[in-house]
């Protein structure tokens, strides 16, 4: 059975993220001084008093919304309210009873769910008195807190945990989801691509570059498997991130890969091959993590002569020859059904076990096949190799002098071992020990 879920709505700059943060005690959702720096719906499991439930920061929420980035964060918060069982409704106690105030709260009435007028930003007793002007809302008793030094944030969680669901007969957490991060330059469809996997518009979709900033997590059932999407904030090389809230979606970004088992890597048909998306290829081979190379925008390319476009795909990305590459066009859904049987595939892949004496066969023909790192008069010995982990599988190689291995062996001993078990769309994690290290 899944959490109960409580949903933050407000106006722009009212806080929401802040106390998002403060509720799951971390730095989970972006937060800045700006009005609109919340644009999707931002989710994390949390608890209080041993009452587990899901809370979701949405952007703040514009009733005449003049751009598309606007329009789709009303979707978003409209959304967010259907899915909810408590909504929280965050005002700003520095701004008083606004318009827009009033017309949220129309909205939210409209909707039959249990409402928390919070009022924000109450950081001593003479705005205590201030925050009863919220009466006006009609939706109850104002709480009061100060999100930032979590002040009554304490009293909050109690009311809203009184107002959740009795909780029915819990499943089980599934041991075996499988999480993917979707990554790579601003605006090559990342986002599009979440919502075409999806079936739903749970990302919102525009043609300005970063109108993804935090990492989003989606829940995914696909064919029995349970999923994990991430949909990161565009990653730029490291000369180019800016301050503020561009450094914070990198940092995102990365933890977002971190978190992964596979990464879905998109680019662009119409750009390809930039040093922002090697770059973003190179930390995903770095953190070990499964990889799908994914060309997007594939309806604007012309020539479709798949061959070459693999050819330069490959030559691009030379150090991940083990990834297969799917072209997509995420707007229209061409190429998306198969990327999920790939995921899974992976998956399997990156969970393949194989004996000791399975490792030592391949290792030892292929050491005696080849000619051996020498330095000076001192010769590369493997004494014998094992299959230590997996998920990234992970082979550990004993040898007479680990700094004799340079990179070309390497990678020979690792195609050849792609060559006997496959381990397709996952790098190989490979460690060489010299003898009698532990």
């Amino acid at each position: 059975m899944t959490k109960p879920i409580v949903a933050i709505v407000g106006r722009p700059n009212a806080g929401k993220s802040t106390l998002l943060n403060r509720i799951v005690g971390r730095r989970l959702a972006i937060t800045e001084d700006l009005p609109g720096t919340t644009r999707d719906r931002n989710l994390a499991d949390t608890a209080w008093n041993g009452v587990p439930f899901t809370i979701v920061d949405t952007g703040g929420l514009e009733l005449e919304p003049g751009s598309a980035i606007a329009r789709g964060i009303r979707e978003q918060i409209q959304s967010a309210i259907n899915a909810a069982d408590v909504i929280i409704d965050l005002v700003d106690v520095s701004d008083g009873v606004t318009a827009a105030d009033l017309n949220i709260a129309d909205l939210l009435r409209r909707a039959a769910k249990p409402v928390v007028v919070v009022v924000n930003k109450v950081d001593n007793d003479r705005l205590e008195t201030d925050a009863l002007e919220f009466y006006e809302l009609g939706l109850g008793e104002p709480v009061t807190i100060a999100a930032h030094h979590g002040r009554g944030v304490a009293d909050l969680l109690d009311k809203i945990v009184a107002l959740l669901p009795e909780p029915g007969a819990a499943e089980p957490p599934p041991e075996n989801v499988i999480k993917v991060a979707i990554a790579g330059r601003p605006n090559v469809g990342k986002s599009a691509l979440l919502n075409a996997l999806v079936g739903d518009r749970r990302a919102i979709v525009d043609n300005v570059p970063g109108t993804t900033r935090d990492a989003v997590d989606t829940p995914y059932l696909f064919e029995g498997q349970p999923m994990l999407l991430i949909d990161t904030a565009g990653l730029r090389r490291r000369g180019k991130v800016g301050k503020g809230i561009e450094k914070y979606s990198v940092l995102r970004s990365r933890e977002a890969i971190e978190r992964a088992d596979i990464v879905l890597l998109v680019l662009d048909a119409t750009e390809l091959g930039t040093q922002q998306d090697t770059h973003v290829g190179g930390y995903v081979q770095d953190a070990c993590k499964g990889l799908i190379i994914i060309v997007n925008k594939w309806d604007l390319v012309e020539d479709k002569n798949i061959r070459e476009w693999n050819r330069q795909v490959r030559s691009i990305f030379r150090f991940a020859s083990y990834a297969p590459i799917i072209y997509t066009a995420a707007i229209s859904g061409q190429g998306v059904a198969k990327i999920m049987p790939q995921v899974v595939q992976i998956y399997r892949e990156r969970l393949k076990r194989l004996s000791t004496a399975t490792v030592n066969d391949i290792v030892e023909r292929a050491v005696a096949s080849h000619p051996r790192p020498r330095k000076r008069n001192k010769l590369l010995n493997v004494l014998y190799a094992t299959q230590a982990d997996v998920n990234p599988p992970t082979f550990v190689f004993f040898t007479n002098d680990a700094s004799l291995v340079h990179f070309s062996y390497r990678r020979y001993l690792e195609n050849k071992l792609r060559e006997a078990f496959g381990f397709e769309g996952t790098p190989l994690k490979m460690v060489f020990k010299t003898r009698g290290e532990v």
